[in-house]
């Protein structure tokens, strides 16, 4: 059988095959998607008109769809499927193979029919498509085939945990293995009633076949889905920076058991979180309210383990390496390789993101941030900085391995240029989306300067800032596809390492941390005990449904 070989152990084309087209699939809307990103800074900051065809909702559409639904999903589907035939024998058996191509070819309709609709803007809905907003119904057809077409991915790598744990029997699965399963799982569950929302309530209203819609109900659903879904982007760049980033520095996992506790505690606290998003909302009581946000305040806890963990990781490293005095272990680090140094950015990010989210959560603090750019900016460095930058860095070692190929010199030079441009963009676009919803500008806005009054003249400099942001943010997303496409066609033939990271010496993992059924019936009762009562009170107590309502 013709193998790609990793290390001591070989990934097989075929799988190869199935997590590239994944991986190109979300390159290809992440190009759109920052074109569309750009567009969008210069609209806002009034430095360009858009043509009479397009319109910035349109635009705006576009972005959050192809970057925040489109490109995450694939990416993580790829990565996570080519991890798990890694680590366990070097292949995905013929099932989990089948279940990944439905997958894909599901996902990839459904994109297109929801890509049609934007293009002919018929879904200017935005990527949340709040009701009672209406958009064709192929939008939210297709938004369908995407979330059920991505559980045939989570069910490829369920199989494959299912057949290495039948030839394992008493063994404990590996760590790649393991947080992969946790984190669809949490996929899975949590991607249910957004289901519900769209085959329930979106497509017979949009098709005429219902009047109006509960549009309360309809929201409650969404962030049901929508929190756990940034869990959704983390989990993965946690993997990353659990399990490979570690090998990539010459280092070990710092402790299995505590990155299998980090990941359960992910699970279980991440998803009945969703009123958080809500707390300006009528219709739900404070009392549910202050339920999910200390439900919210909790999931800092795993984060915090995760901060330990890479920072005592980085630190064993770096004193084996010769480091000596308080930080001179952070000298022996290999700065100067983008597989490392990209995801140790994103993890820099991630620490005033989180404290943006502690912010979000608070009821009070929430109040003066809520519907402001500043949210925009707090998404902006968790998503579009901690996350992407670890996919970044995954791909630069990942794609080699996928096509039999090397990160040569000349690309990993390129890939630190292109990781300082993203980076110093997305500084400059946050910092000033913070700055600016801090003073009130509001989100979801096209340019406007308000009648000229001096308020809003006074934003406009830092929206010009967040204007060059954004154009920074485009070439290196520009330069990223260059370098990637170079890796896929071009790059010398050759070995590169998959890099899969173990403990240093025998650990004791508990094996209650493996016992589904306990971790799933734990988290059913808490999306019961904080979700029941309010939605049966939204379905009992029904508010008068609206009409749908286009206004482009």
């Amino acid at each position: 059988m013709n193998h790609t070989t990793i290390g001591q152990a070989q990934v097989d084309r075929p799988t190869a095959r199935l997590s590239l087209a994944y991986v190109w699939v979300a390159y290809a809307a992440f190009g759109l998607a920052a074109l569309a990103g750009m567009l969008q800074g210069m609209v806002r900051g009034g430095l360009v008109e858009l043509p009479s065809w397009t319109n910035y909702y349109q635009i705006l559409t576009a972005h959050g769809v192809l970057m925040a639904l489109i490109f995450t999903t694939y990416f993580i589907i790829g990565f996570l499927l080519s991890g798990v035939a890694k680590t366990t024998g070097g292949s995905l058996h013929g099932t989990a193979r089948g279940l990944g191509w439905t997958g894909w070819v599901l996902m990839t309709v459904g994109t297109a029919m929801a890509v049609v609709t934007i293009v002919t803007n018929d879904a200017s809905v935005l990527y949340t498509f709040y009701a009672p907003l209406k958009a064709s119904p192929y939008f939210y057809i297709g938004a369908a085939l995407l979330v059920v077409g991505s559980w045939f991915g989570g069910f490829a790598i369920f199989s494959s945990y299912r057949k290495w744990r039948r030839e394992n029997r008493g063994k404990l699965s590996p760590l790649f293995v393991y947080m992969s399963v946790t984190t669809f799982v949490l996929w899975l569950i949590a991607t249910v009633p957004v289901a519900v929302e769209v085959l329930f309530q979106l497509i017979p209203w949009s098709l005429g076949w219902t009047p109006s819609i509960n549009v309360m109900l309809s929201r409650t659903l969404f962030w049901f889905f929508g929190h756990p879904l940034v869990y959704f982007w983390l989990m993965p760049a946690y993997i990353a920076w659990y399990v490979c980033v570690p090998r990539v520095i010459g280092g070990h996992v710092f402790s299995d058991s505590l990155a299998r506790l980090a990941f359960i505690s992910l699970l279980l606290f991440s998803m009945p979180v969703g009123f958080h998003h809500q707390l300006m909302e009528p219709g739900i009581s404070a009392g549910w309210k202050m339920i999910h946000v200390i439900l919210t305040l909790i999931v800092v806890v795993p984060s915090l383990m995760t901060a330990f963990s890479m920072f005592a990781t980085f630190e064993t490293t770096g004193r084996k390496k010769g480091g000596v005095g308080l930080f001179g272990w952070f000298k022996k680090l290999p700065w100067s390789d983008v597989r490392f140094f990209a995801p140790f950015v994103g993890m820099l990010f991630f620490i005033p993101a989180g404290a943006g989210g502690i912010i979000n959560a608070s009821n009070q603090m929430n109040a003066v941030v809520h519907n402001t750019i500043f949210v925009t900016g707090h998404f902006h460095i968790t998503v579009g900085a901690a996350v992407a930058l670890t996919f970044f860095g995954v791909s630069y070692w990942l794609i080699p391995v996928l096509t039999g190929r090397t990160l040569t010199r000349t690309a990993n030079r390129m890939g630190m240029v292109q990781t300082v441009f993203w980076s110093v963009g997305m500084f400059l676009m946050s910092f000033a989306m913070h700055y600016l919803g801090l003073q009130g500008t509001p989100r979801r806005t096209d340019y406007t300067t308000y009648m000229d009054h001096p308020l809003a003249l006074g934003w406009m400099d830092y929206q010009r800032v967040m204007a060059f942001g954004g154009g920074l943010l485009f070439v290196a997303a520009v330069l990223l596809i260059l370098i990637l496409g170079y890796l896929t066609f071009y790059a010398p033939k050759g070995k590169t390492e998959y890099p899969i990271a173990e403990t240093e010496a025998e650990q004791h993992t508990p094996r209650i941390l493996e016992r589904w059924p306990v971790w799933v019936g734990v988290l059913l009762f808490l999306i019961v005990m904080a979700y029941g009562i309010p939605i049966a009170d939204q379905l009992t107590h029904n508010p008068p449904g609206s009409p749908p309502i286009r206004t482009w």
